[in-house]
């Protein structure tokens, strides 16, 4: 795997490609399939962006293993993150639930990277406000450690150690062009010449 560079021009090397995405995808299915005992209640929401289309391509992936079609829809959270007043405005993205509701359901929230947990954290007071279900699982492309609160995958496409000084950049073809989980260094911040 040659090196690359991520969007912020720092070098980076694959970790996954193409093929290693939709393999671990097909994993995380059979996963589900195999512990919500067929997915007959399965409901899947992709918190923005990533992890919507993750969310999709496994609705689908789902659909292969089952043949019935899972509800999946999106998860907005980002009036619910507790970090608002430290990083600059984001746009709303949007909240998508399926028709059939959450209500008594095992909602599998789907992300690209847990990393402190905080993301998730805020899913589940979004998912809170929206409705009762029965379970909630997580399922996520990358873990990459560093949690700063209690919260765990139940579905991981790869566990990838790395240090703090480490980016993980997961890229997808409807958003990137492409599908990749690159790993590169974070560039030190220059220091002020004098």
């Amino acid at each position: 795997m040659d090196a690359q560079h991520d969007d912020t021009g720092n070098a980076a090397r694959p970790v996954l490609e193409a093929p290693d995405i939709a393999r671990v995808l097909t994993r995380i299915a059979h996963e589900i399939v195999e512990r919500a005992k067929g997915a007959d209640d399965v409901v899947l929401l992709g918190i923005p962006t990533r992890g919507v289309f993750l969310a999709r391509r496994l609705a689908d992936k789902l659909q292969e293993i089952t043949g019935r079609k899972i509800p999946v829809g999106s998860l907005d959270i980002t009036m619910y993150r507790d970090d608002l007043r430290l990083r600059p405005a984001r746009a709303l993205a949007r909240t998508d639930i399926p028709g059939e509701g959450i209500e008594g359901s095992l909602v599998v929230l789907v992300d690209d990277v847990l990393f402190s947990g905080r993301t998730i954290r805020a899913a589940l007071d979004a998912l809170g406000d929206i409705g009762r279900p029965r379970a909630v699982q997580l399922a996520v492309l990358v873990d990459r450690g560093h949690r700063e609160l209690p919260i765990r995958a139940d579905y991981v496409g790869k566990n990838l150690p790395t240090s703090l000084r480490e980016t993980v950049k997961v890229q997808l073809s409807e958003e990137d062009g492409r599908d990749a989980v690159l790993l590169g260094v974070q560039q030190a911040a220059p220091a002020d010449a004098q």
